[in-house]
């Protein structure tokens, strides 16, 4: 069984992703905040679709897109 099988929230998830990097995480966001958590990052669902394009997901790169607007 697959883990989106598992999960009762991951179709509904899968709506508001806005992450366009091919992964098996879309949907189960827990497994993706862990994923970055570890890297250090965000994912993608705290970047506009723009940022979200550039693939960085680094917090310094978060708070310097805040600090602009």
């Amino acid at each position: 069984m697959k883990k989106k099988d598992q999960c009762p929230r991951a179709k509904i998830n899968e709506q508001f992703c806005n992450c366009t990097y091919p992964c098996d995480r879309h949907g189960l966001c827990c497994e993706c905040l862990h994923y970055h958590r570890q890297r250090n990052e965000l994912p993608a669902c705290y970047f506009t679709a723009e940022e979200e394009k550039m693939y960085n997901r680094s917090i310094e790169f978060f708070i310097q897109r805040r600090s602009e607007k």
